[in-house]
């Protein structure tokens, strides 16, 4: 047996992956350091593991499911694992460009406060093995309008699963849920991201101490008030990078520095790679591919 199976629809203009689904059978997918330049949604459909983040361990089991945006670092330890992964590049389906049709921006992927692992029950499974059946038909049989009807399965997908990961979030235990402390922080990042970086001024504004802040973050989202902080300053200047022609500059004042090169280099630590690199391989918001 196949250790996997792979169906591809590559970009009509420049050659490179745009969508592809894969079934594995083993963990040689995913058992290094992953950095790819297009989104990730994968389903563990038997087996168990270790999903690694470079801030916290998550572990998996059959039936669960992980998303993980370009250029966000992850791999899995597992000794057997089977499932199929599904990969597209943004110029295949932007989910910024679509956020109020499939609201799965915060949700599935660029959230830095959940974890990128969620459960599927079953009925759920049902409408993914039913789409991914469909997906596979297509892209094996290719007709008129192929990429917009890969495009139409795909939402549903990521549609179907950003609800299950909602509901499952919404609907967790009262012991699990965040402190009053936390959800206020969350609405003031969104507030002050790009002006505000200190603990000690988020903390001032929600009435507590620096150090009782870094705690409660620690706590419940196991990275440092640091990391929380520049998480979100990167997935905006990523947002910027693929949607706008601002210069690396003009990016990195309106996320908050006035050195380019500091942003640069803190771009790099966190994603692997320079901006540049990232515009260039996840690209400008093109219209979808016709």
């Amino acid at each position: 047996m196949k250790n996997q199976t792979s169906k591809s629809v590559l970009n009509r203009q420049n050659g490179e992956l745009a969508f592809k689904i894969l079934h594995f059978r083993n963990n040689t997918q995913f058992d290094q350091m992953q950095r790819n330049n297009y989104y990730v949604l994968a389903w563990l459909t038997k087996g168990v593991g270790i999903l690694k983040t470079p801030y916290f361990e998550y572990y998996i089991k059959n039936d669960s499911m992980f998303s993980f945006a370009p250029y966000q670092p992850f791999l899995v330890e597992s000794e057997h694992c089977e499932g199929v992964a599904i990969y597209f590049h943004s110029d295949f389906f932007c989910i910024h460009q679509h956020q109020t049709e499939i609201t799965c921006d915060g949700i599935l992927f660029n959230n830095i406060h959940q974890s990128p692992t969620f459960s599927i029950n079953r009925q759920t499974r049902d409408k993914f093995e039913a789409l991914i059946e469909n997906i596979e038909n297509e892209i094996s049989t290719p007709s008129v309008a192929q990429y917009e009807m890969l495009v139409s399965y795909l939402k549903i997908l990521i549609i179907t699963a950003s609800r299950l990961k909602s509901d499952l979030n919404y609907s967790q235990p009262l012991s699990t849920v965040e402190p009053e402390k936390l959800q206020q922080l969350k609405a003031l990042i969104e507030l002050r991201f790009n002006t505000v970086h200190s603990t000690t001024e988020y903390a001032n504004q929600l009435n507590i101490s620096p150090n009782a802040l870094s705690k409660l973050v620690k706590k419940y989202y196991k990275k440092t008030f640091k990391e929380l902080i520049t998480e979100r300053i990167i997935i905006e200047a990523k947002r910027e990078l693929y949607l706008t022609k601002k210069t690396i500059k003009e990016i990195a004042y309106l996320v908050g520095y006035n050195d380019e090169y500091y942003f640069s280099r803190l771009f790099k630590k966190y994603t692997g790679i320079s901006p540049h690199i990232y515009r260039k391989t996840v690209g400008f918001g093109k219209a979808e591919l016709t």
